[in-house]
């Protein structure tokens, strides 16, 4: 985890930049549009997808479980098996599951078909977002990768701002199957934004799943995907609980509630911004500053949240943390070698890991009686964890390099 010159700084070829970047960014950002108002969407319509299933609202909890359970499968096992697979082909590919899932998803009349159609969705989510910060990425000149990829993932988090709240108000007069049916719709829409504006990139004959998979042992990898799983949970311990958290020790009405989630991803699309440009600036010391960050603002939650206008204000604070993103996913492409499409997949794996991670601890800290807005403290608690990870990972990696260097001299002198 050194700043020494990556094996992927190099310049992407002339045949792989896009005419319009602008355009072809627009493109993959909205299919993470799509994915993320699907993602979140649930949240909003839990209590009539209930009734119109007859189960309960905690049992479509097993929904959502489910989805998260595709993007973990998913990433891993398309990127394997995708390997020789263009990648302008693959996102299309990518897009036209994800359309099927989603409207299939929207057609399903009972419960568990339901669940299994959610795990379908959820299976293009990490690779479509590792292939498309790859395609980005290229897309642009080195210097500026960082900010390619942010302004892809930008489509992540205008939806929790914008897309999952108007699909929630759409589902609330039209019907929860209208949500995922015009999700479905954005997703064709990406299909056909993409074949014109992404461009093609040249076919690796060497790529294959062994290569691909190579990326699991990688000790920086590895490493990488730690950060993400555990210093990202943070975010997620207190995104998870914060509505609920606000209205038992704020007061908050409910009908405050949909502008506290937007006030959440406005947050997110700040960070995710200046994370980027953080990170394409001094990429191994933007990642510990973020974290440290997170460890601050998500501690403070802690004590903000008595009080709705400091609880609401580091609401936004805490979704700056998104910063984390965009340089978690331009170090993945940095120390991931031949294997790109696999190590740049599993960061959104690992990122729903986190979700998993901090959701769980933060729902386990409240049941065992302490204020629900000791999300914060877990959030602090897991930024610390990452923060820890990463230099773990730096030590081990500078150990190594020392002894690499050190070889060569040792058999001169014999």
């Amino acid at each position: 985890m050194t700043s020494t010159p990556p094996e992927s700084s190099a310049s992407p070829p002339a045949s792989s930049r896009a005419r319009n970047p602008r355009l072809a960014e627009l493109a993959l950002a909205l299919g993470g549009f799509g994915i993320g108002t699907s993602e979140f969407v649930i949240m909003g319509l839990m209590e009539r997808v209930a009734t119109d299933l007859s189960v309960s609202p905690a049992d479509v909890g097993y929904a959502i479980s489910s989805y998260a359970l595709g993007v973990v499968v998913g990433a891993p096992l398309i990127s394997a098996l995708a390997a020789r697979v263009p990648r302008r082909t693959l996102l299309i590919v990518l897009m036209l599951v994800f359309a099927v899932g989603n409207i299939a998803s929207s057609l399903a009349t009972s419960f568990w078909p339901f669940v299994g159609l959610r795990f379908l969705a959820g299976l293009p989510h990490g690779a479509y977002f590792g292939v498309a910060a790859l395609v980005a990425a290229a897309a642009v000149p080195v210097e500026q990768r960082a900010r390619a990829i942010s302004r892809v993932m930008l489509g992540l988090t205008s939806a929790i701002v914008i897309g999952a709240p108007l699909a929630t108000w759409a589902g609330q007069w039209l019907g929860w199957h209208f949500a995922f049916f015009a999700v479905g719709l954005i997703a064709l829409a990406t299909m056909a934004m993409i074949r014109l504006y992404v461009p093609r990139q040249p076919h690796d004959v060497k790529a294959s799943p062994k290569r691909e998979l190579s990326a699991l042992v990688k000790q920086r990898v590895l490493f990488t995907l730690g950060v993400a799983s555990i210093g990202f949970g943070g975010m997620f311990s207190v995104f998870s609980y914060v509505v609920p958290t606000l209205r038992q020790q704020a007061d908050m009405p409910e009908s405050v509630g949909p502008w506290v989630l937007a006030i959440f991803g406005i947050g997110g699309i700040i960070g995710n911004l200046v994370g980027a440009r953080a990170a394409d600036k001094n990429l191994m010391k933007a990642i510990p500053r973020i974290l440290l960050w997170c460890l601050v603002v998500q501690g403070c939650f802690y004590f903000a949240a008595n009080n709705l206008y400091t609880g609401i204000l580091f609401v936004g604070l805490v979704g700056t943390s998104m910063a984390l993103g965009p340089a978690l996913q331009t170090r993945l492409m940095d120390v991931a070698g031949d294997a790109q499409t696999m190590a740049a997949s599993m960061n959104h794996a690992a990122f729903n890991c986190a979700n998993a991670l901090g959701a769980y601890l933060g729902g386990v800290t409240i049941k065992a009686g302490a204020p629900w807005s000791s999300t914060g403290l877990v959030g602090a608690g897991l930024a610390l964890g990452g923060m820890l990870m990463f230099y773990v990972g730096l030590r081990m990696e500078r150990r190594s390099q020392a002894r690499r260097a050190a070889t060569p001299a040792s058999r001169t002198m014999r």
